[in-house]
């Protein structure tokens, strides 16, 4: 990749100090780039219990933005179905991702500049990675949290969870409100001076309301085994779905730890039953007959007439191969979901990409000499160099570098992290303590699911009133957790192309550095157009698994590319150790493994194979 042409910088001994005019940047990668300048990295902060706040940079507004789709769409969908036993996915995606956070920071420590900048340096040059990355970037512009955003404030408008598959007013409703959030969400990119800044605010605004709200469900309305099975699900590596019996030793009576779904009862396989509906006329099947005649489409042959598909269950992959039965049988059916979930969790294809930006705009490392992006309604000071800088490696820098690098590892391990961990459990605790276990949600509800089952609780125990203000503030939560996000996710798109052609562009390089706000606000402009019309044309579940399966494919490439990039245009001593490249190689892996399953299970739905 190039590295002949100049000389990775060792480091310098620290009685020979170096200065920008002394030292010359390195010239790596493609010539199609430019080379970055030379300046001195400056001293990290120190971290005390006093100045913690302070301290607070791109974990906190990246761990805000995390709390959307996956947390509170996908978590609860999956652990109404299956408990907490799948939780384990969402563990290795999260810290897969947190690697990955860590590393498109290192590049963005020592250049200045955003992880997507580096990648385009790399051969063979801009113009093929342009070509990668709008394939894998695709599935970031379905605006599927705006569309399920609508969800609940429709259900408040209406004093119900609004059926969008049978009455067309509520359809009508909910894609008005769609648009309305869609264009509300980018308001906060408009002001505040840095869109770092606004964005900052309004996910510390998410954070506080939410997890306030979910904690005293956690604390007062919920039993202390399902947090058990909620934190147990995390490190339970190996479980997988599948399909079977709850008699599981033939004796014909329910025995105890049988009891999957908590019924009472001792349920059988239930069969599930294909569209036999062509509703819109394309020729395929997409929605189920009234089977048994109660007004309602039929999914599964119900038998026992509780409303839930029995026969869902877990077993895990070690257990079975020790115990000698070999390999479970896996249920397919719900992959596409988990693999959106896996992508989704955390925050998920190239959506994490903008923590090297927002470690840019914060000022950090190299960052301090670049600048930032500005708002179009103040920020007039701001500007944005097209080009990062880099540092001559000494033992003084060094020393700075690692300081550096680990106030980035304790914003991502203290704070992003467990925010992404607790923003999981929360949502997931409200499925699995207030919905009955094996429950679905619709393509139009999944997000205002559990709000039935916490104002039904409530109810019994404070009367009507309370448990009428608690649905409100459950389904208002649902609005918080996707509505802001529809701002961050919105920016991320749109400033990792945005910074990329920034630098790449020889014409927008012959911009003055106050330009990049037209820039900005041109692109985001087409983003909003784009984002209007895919909301007319798919409903929100839908958004969700597209976007899934596309994020996921995209965050494996971009695990291996960003290892690529530390390790050619790094100089040396700053390069990741061994047990990184393994760990981001193998996030890498994990990815695509997931998106593959999940895409051989779609076409063996659609008969392609």
């Amino acid at each position: 990749m190039n590295t002949s042409r100049t000389k990775s910088p060792g480091v310098v001994a620290s009685g020979q100090p170096s200065t920008p005019t002394q030292f010359e940047a390195p010239y790596l990668g493609s010539r199609r780039m430019p080379r970055w300048n030379s300046a001195e990295l400056i001293e990290p902060p120190r971290f005390t219990w006093r100045n913690w706040a302070a301290m607070l940079g791109p974990g906190l507004v990246m761990g805000g933005a995390a709390i959307g789709g996956g947390e509170w769409l996908l978590g609860p969908e999956v652990s109404a179905k299956y408990g907490g036993a799948l939780m384990w996915l969402a563990t290795l995606s999260i810290l897969g991702q947190l690697v990955y956070n860590i590393e498109i920071s290192r590049y963005a420590l020592y250049t200045g500049e955003p992880i997507f900048t580096g990648k385009f340096r790399l051969l063979p040059g801009p113009f093929f990675w342009l070509g990668m990355y709008l394939l894998l970037d695709f599935g970031a512009v379905f605006p599927y949290l705006a569309a399920n955003a609508a969800t609940p404030v429709a259900a408040v408008i209406l004093g119900q969870v609004p059926d969008a598959e049978h009455v067309a007013s509520h359809r009508h409703l909910l894609l008005g409100l769609g648009y309305a959030i869609f264009a509300l969400g980018m308001l906060p990119l408009f002001v505040g001076g840095k869109i770092y800044n606004s964005i900052r605010v309004v996910m510390s605004a998410k954070i506080v309301i939410v997890f306030a709200f979910l904690g005293v469900l956690a604390v007062f309305y919920s039993n202390a085994s399902t947090w058990g099975e909620i934190f147990s699900g995390f490190v339970k590596f190996g479980n997988v779905p599948i399909r079977r019996d709850e008699d599981a030793n033939r004796n014909g009576r329910l025995d105890p730890g049988e009891d999957w779904d908590g019924d009472g009862r001792l349920d059988r396989v239930e069969e599930r039953l294909p569209p036999t509906i062509d509703s819109d006329g394309d020729g395929k099947f997409e929605t189920w007959a009234d089977v048994n005649g109660d007004g309602r489409p039929d999914k599964f042959r119900d038998a026992d007439g509780d409303g839930i598909c029995d026969g869902d269950n877990v077993a895990n992959v070690f257990l079975s191969l020790f115990q000698g039965r070999g390999l479970p049988h896996v249920d397919l059916t719900l992959m596409a979901s988990l693999a959106a979930f896996v992508a989704i969790a955390g925050q998920g294809g190239l959506s994490n990409t903008p923590i090297s930006n927002y470690t840019r705009d914060q000022g950090w490392g190299m960052g301090y000499h670049v600048g930032a992006i500005p708002s179009l309604i103040g920020g007039h000071h701001i500007k944005l160099s097209h080009v990062g800088s880099v540092f001559q490696v000494t033992s003084e820098s060094l020393q700075r570098w690692h300081g550096w690098y680990r106030h980035v590892m304790r914003d991502q391990i203290v704070v992003w992290a467990p925010a992404c961990f607790l923003g999981l459990a929360l949502p997931s605790m409200l499925s699995v303590e207030f919905l009955q276990r094996g429950t679905e949600a619709s393509q139009w509800t999944a997000a205002s699911m559990t709000a039935g089952g916490v104002q039904k609780r409530v109810a019994e125990l404070h009367g009507a009133d309370v448990g009428q203000l608690f649905w409100f503030m459950t389904l208002f939560c649902g609005f918080l957790v996707l509505a802001p996000s529809v701002t961050s996710t919105a920016d991320g798109l749109v400033r990792r192309w945005v910074d990329v052609f920034w630098t790449g562009s020889a014409r927008l390089r012959a911009l003055e550095p106050r330009a990049i706000k037209r820039v900005y606000f041109t692109v985001l402009a087409a983003y909003m157009a784009f984002g209007f019309v895919m909301l007319g044309l798919n409903r929100p579940q839908t958004l969700v698994l597209i976007a899934g399966v596309m994020n996921n494919i995209a965050l494996g490439f971009s695990c291996w590319h960003t290892l690529g990039v530390n390790l050619v245009l790094l100089p040396r001593p700053l390069r990741p150790g061994w047990f990184v490249r393994a760990s981001l190689f193998f996030a890498g892996f994990f990815f695509w493994i997931i998106s593959a399953i999940a895409i051989a299970d779609t076409a063996r739905k659609l008969g392609l194979v």
